[in-house]
């Protein structure tokens, strides 16, 4: 499969070498996390076992530099390959060809066990739907990415300030029936920020939201660039890929 790849880049203005204090209260070093993702090449090949279908490439020859404070949108029609770029970017799939570089470091190069720490410190990954655990407050949805590190009270201020920040301070006792789509998936791109996330993974964040809702992600992830972090979204919702500072197109 071929992919029709249209960069059109917006200028980031220069934040230096300085360290950039956000409004989720997380330290974010421009200098050291430039192009916190890279692919390289990437092929993703689905079928082709002994006795089973033939395989067929989903994704071939995939390329991406994904700076900080960037949002870029990978755009195509439903089984295009969006979603598993997104999981081989997130390290959750390993791609049957290609490179994948976290801040300028190629996972071949890590174990398992490395590769699982290096995703938890430096990305967050939001599925369709948000994924909230139902028998949970949104506080303890947004905190449960902490609690593996023992840090839920370390950084439960923190959980606060980012559902401040994505419009649902006053909701953070609600659980997950008691909130809208939209809402939901609001508190799962706070949870996927908790950790001081570098690059926020989101995939298809609009898709079964009125134009209202949908608007309010779209601006929520346009403010995280603003934090200096880099988003990677998948998604056919026309106002995003508009506001989008890079987009790929697969056919």
């Amino acid at each position: 499969m071929n992919n029709d790849v249209n960069l059109d880049r917006i200028p980031q203005d220069d934040a230096g070498d300085g360290s950039l204090q956000t409004r989720a209260n997380t330290i974010l070093k421009a200098a050291d996390h430039g192009t916190p993702l890279e692919l390289s090449n990437i092929t993703i090949r689905y079928g082709g076992q002994k006795g089973g279908a033939d395989a067929v490439n989903v994704v071939e020859g995939f390329d991406l530099t994904l700076h900080a404070g960037e949002m870029h949108c990978v755009a195509g029609r439903s089984g295009s390959g969006k979603t598993s770029i997104l999981t081989v970017g997130a390290g959750l799939t390993l791609p049957t060809s290609g490179r994948v570089f976290w801040e300028g470091q190629s996972l071949e190069s890590m174990g398992d066990d490395e590769i699982a720490d290096r995703r938890r410190a430096l990305i967050g990954y939001v599925d369709q739907g948000g994924a909230l655990i139902d028998g949970m407050s949104a506080l303890e949805n947004v905190l449960l990415p902490a609690v593996p590190d023992g840090e839920v009270d370390q950084r439960r201020d923190m959980a606060k300030d980012l559902l401040d920040l994505v419009g649902l301070g006053r909701r953070m006792r609600h659980r997950p029936a008691q909130l809208s789509g939209g809402e939901r998936q609001r508190v799962a791109i706070a949870r996927a920020l908790i950790l001081g996330t570098r690059v926020l993974v989101v995939d298809e964040p609009t898709a079964s939201l009125d134009r209202t809702s949908a608007n309010r992600i779209i601006s929520i992830l346009k403010d995280t660039t603003s934090d200096g972090i880099a988003v990677l979204v998948a998604s056919h919702d026309h106002e995003l890929v508009r506001l989008s500072d890079t987009l790929t197109e697969l056919i």
